[in-house]
């Protein structure tokens, strides 16, 4: 798949097959759209082309977000792991198309015109039932279809019935990341849900109880970090090696006095030295609550049953 965030660049194509939308997660939902996407590409011998938007709206309109409005405005994907996720489904051309307040205010008339045909050159346009586009999401499939003719277009909406069978949308996995249920996360997305960050050296407290943890920064500001717990979770190195983990996320109200939120990650049968690299961890089961132990022994006892605990998990 070819990524292309700049539209100026984008090779004009006059036959292709095309959505849009912000496609955060790219859960279950959206897959029923790429999939369908891909078959009309196929069956009109057309490239399929994804056009998706960066950064999110709310960061550019509006006065700028305080730093809690940035913490509740939580995204599923970074960019990369959005890409990643519609390049597994066989997509030709990612289109990142920037959200400025020049782009936002283009009427449906102007993002027709400027986008899907003078910059990709659409012949076909896969939309779900509820897609909006054009300055106050004026534009709809209505609107396409009614104009369809003078574009050159051929529209497809996915039926209401079609999306709304999966019951899934961003916003109810983001809701149930939040409460820590993993399980129905990842039903929804259709895959493990994952998080990125850096190791940094830390306290080293966990090296003392004999249970070293990788101390995962650097996650980017956006991204939505489940809620507060010990997961069991596969964790892959900057060599491309995984391994099975357990991860606490929270403020180890035990050694630390229960300051500052951290994600810490220990490799079950892994030594080696993983400070400075990136580390990418995938969720697949909620162990069980954080919370305060009676003393280093109790709190070394319970590391222990969650590492079979996440051994069985992962099993």
């Amino acid at each position: 798949m070819q990524v292309i965030q700049d539209p100026a660049q984008f090779p004009y194509l006059g036959n292709a097959v095309v959505t849009s939308g912000t496609f955060d997660g790219v859960h279950v939902g959206h897959q029923q759209i790429l999939r369908r996407l891909q078959e009309v590409a196929r069956h009109s011998q057309g490239p399929s082309v994804v056009i998706t938007y960066w950064p999110h709206p709310r960061l550019v309109l509006g006065p700028p977000p305080s730093h809690s409005e940035l913490l509740e405005l939580r995204l599923l994907n970074t960019l990369q792991e959005r890409a990643a996720r519609l390049g597994s489904f066989g997509v030709d051309y990612l289109l990142v198309v920037p959200f400025t307040r020049e782009f936002a205010g283009l009427t449906s008339e102007e993002f027709i015109q400027q986008i899907l045909l003078q910059t990709v050159g659409t012949r076909k346009l896969v939309i779900g039932y509820d897609h909006r586009f054009g300055r106050n999401r004026e534009g709809s499939f209505e609107y396409l279809r009614a104009h369809s003719a003078r574009y050159g277009l051929e529209v497809e909406e996915i039926p209401r019935e079609d999306v709304d069978a999966v019951g899934v949308s961003s916003t109810r996995v983001r809701r149930a990341l939040e409460a820590g249920d993993v399980a129905t996360a990842n039903r929804y997305l259709g895959y493990a849900y994952p998080l990125t960050g850096t190791v940094v050296k830390g306290r080293q407290l966990g090296r003392t109880l004999g249970w070293p943890t990788a101390n995962v920064s650097e996650v980017e500001l956006l991204k939505l970090v489940p809620a507060r717990g010990v997961y069991a979770v596969w964790a892959t190195t900057a060599t491309g090696e995984t391994w099975p983990a357990m991860l606490n996320i929270g403020v180890r109200p035990t050694v630390a006095g229960g300051l500052n939120q951290t994600v810490e990650a220990h490799l079950l049968g892994f030594e080696g030295n993983l400070y400075d690299q990136p580390l990418q961890v995938e969720f697949v089961a909620r162990l069980r609550d954080e919370r305060k132990f009676n003393g280093l022994d109790e709190l070394k006892a319970q590391l222990a049953l969650d590492a079979e605990a996440a051994r069985l998990a992962l099993a």
